[in-house]
């Protein structure tokens, strides 16, 4: 399945993933497809990797995308991992998706490629193993615009169509998407390893792991105990980010959080339009156990799973590994929260710290909730002192608080200007709003016109711009968030 053209553009692969224990994994082609199509090629992706955009076009690359060929390097296989999924623990592994390997780009990098809706897996579980095209998009919309937002996040490098329907509720069009990430190592695969492997199979996992992406940890007698802290502090400043713009992952299980710190898994996550903790989109979350405001006490929750894996590793008397997790995990919140603050500082301009921030930040935010406010389009109000396009502008608790704002600002060295600066920096103008990503959704699957989605992806691409043609992508829907509901979507 290999060809001398494929090479042509650019591919340098390993699978050093392919190395580790037989059990982590299981060998595994993607199902070949009958007529395959480009949709989108990530091009600025595609050269960051080392890759060349023309032959990325071409009929031999397409068959690259969409499982048909394999190219040199390349030992594609199905992930194995396990999960708690909604707090119940199961087996699990790559259903649909195949590891091709690693691309080694310029800086030594090693960067997963992996085909999302390849075919069938030996953990499919009754699964087709395919994706419609609806949801690739998707998480090709929402993993750019994380990155522009500058969260660490998986990256989509293409789309393809299969030229095959798939059947969910209806026929849909069948689609694979590309998906880069700096690894698709996950807190499940740790689980998987203390589940069903050896000791020493942990072991080489943790080693692996630690090699890959922290191999700069600081020097401790116990270096899982020093690796356990990375984690726990990548984490920490993950989920503060994802705070701070209102995004909502939808569906925290532990086999969606990365242990490199990147965002995983698109499926039905979404942007908080209205500001309100209680915010859930996902269908499947009827008790709001991943609802926006408890998204940090979940990614706790989820790392203490974590930790629980590494106890063997932690000490070799079971109680003292115990407390060594406890110490660190307890921890979490209070690094979470600091980042967490530090990041509300800056969306308000404030470049210094004093004890009554936190008060300030809180009592922002209760008025937003109160009055149903945007959230991002106050802070991107008061980003300009534009407070009149708020519906907050005429309210006493706000005008209360905006004038409080204004003397915590006057209590520090930096000009107005620079806290303008830092208040542009730190809140974007335009995320994808729900109603915009259906919007083009339902340009590109049903009329197979992709423009609004180029259009939507281009403003997004710098968000923090706030040029002028961004600004439709400012307005909020006629009824913010209401009803709307997103699917774990394949």
């Amino acid at each position: 399945m290999t060809n001398g053209k494929v090479e042509e553009a650019g591919w340098n692969l390993d699978n050093s993933y392919s190395r580790l224990p037989k059990k982590m994994y299981s060998q595994q082609n993607p199902t070949p497809v009958n007529s395959p199509g480009l949709i989108k090629l990530n091009e600025s992706l595609a050269e960051s990797l080392g890759l060349n955009v023309q032959e990325l076009k071409s009929e031999e690359s397409l068959a690259v995308f969409a499982g048909n060929r394999i190219p040199e390097g390349a030992t594609p296989l199905a992930q194995a991992y396990a999960g708690h999924q909604f707090g119940h623990f199961n087996m699990l592994g790559d259903g649909r998706a195949v590891l091709l390997g690693e691309q080694l780009n310029s800086e030594h990098e090693r960067i997963d490629i992996q085909l999302k809706g390849s075919g069938r897996t030996p953990y499919s579980r009754g699964g087709d193993g395919r994706a419609a095209l609806g949801p690739m998009l998707r998480e090709y919309i929402i993993s750019e615009a994380m990155h522009g937002l500058g969260i660490p996040t998986t990256r989509s490098l293409a789309v393809v169509t299969t030229g095959e329907s798939i059947l969910r509720e209806t026929k849909l069009p069948g689609a694979i998407l590309t998906r880069t990430a700096a690894s698709h190592i996950r807190v499940g695969t740790f689980q998987f390893a203390a589940q069903w492997g050896t000791e020493e199979e942990l072991r080489e996992l943790a080693d692996y792991t630690i090699d890959r992406h922290y191999s700069d940890l600081p020097s401790e007698e116990n270096r899982y105990l020093s690796f356990l802290k990375a984690v726990v502090n990548r984490q920490a400043l993950l989920i503060s980010k994802w705070q701070l713009v209102g995004f909502i992952h939808g569906v925290m299980n532990t086999d969606n959080m990365t242990i490199s710190g990147e965002t995983i898994d698109y499926g039905p996550c979404a942007f908080m339009d209205t500001y309100d903790p209680a915010t859930v989109f996902s269908s499947i979350d009827v008790q709001g156990r991943y609802a926006y405001g408890n998204q940090p006490n979940i990614a706790g929750w989820n790392l203490a799973r974590f930790a629980e894996t590494l106890l063997p590793l932690l000490h070799d008397d079971i109680e003292e590994a115990v407390k060594i997790a406890q110490d660190v995990i307890s921890g979490f919140l209070d690094l979470y929260d600091s980042y967490w603050l530090n990041g509300m500082r800056s969306k308000l301009g404030i470049y210094n710290e004093e004890a009554e921030d936190l008060a300030l930040v809180e009592n922002l935010l209760n008025i937003m909730e109160k009055y149903r406010a945007d959230y991002t389009n106050t802070f991107r109000a008061l980003t300009f002192d534009n407070t009149d396009e708020i519906a907050l502008a005429d309210k006493e608790e706000f005008k209360k608080w905006y004038d409080q704002w204004k003397e915590r600002q006057g209590r520090q060295k930096e000009s107005k200007t620079e806290s303008v600066e830092l208040m542009k920096r730190s809140n974007p103008a335009v995320i994808p709003r729900n109603h915009r990503v259906e919007e083009a959704l339902e340009a590109a699957v049903e009329k197979d016109d992709y423009q609004v989605m180029d259009q939507l992806l281009e403003a997004l691409s710098n968000p923090y711009a706030h040029s002028p043609h961004q600004s439709k992508y400012c307005s909020v829907p006629a009824n913010p968030d209401g009803t709307y509901r997103t699917y774990c979507g394949t």
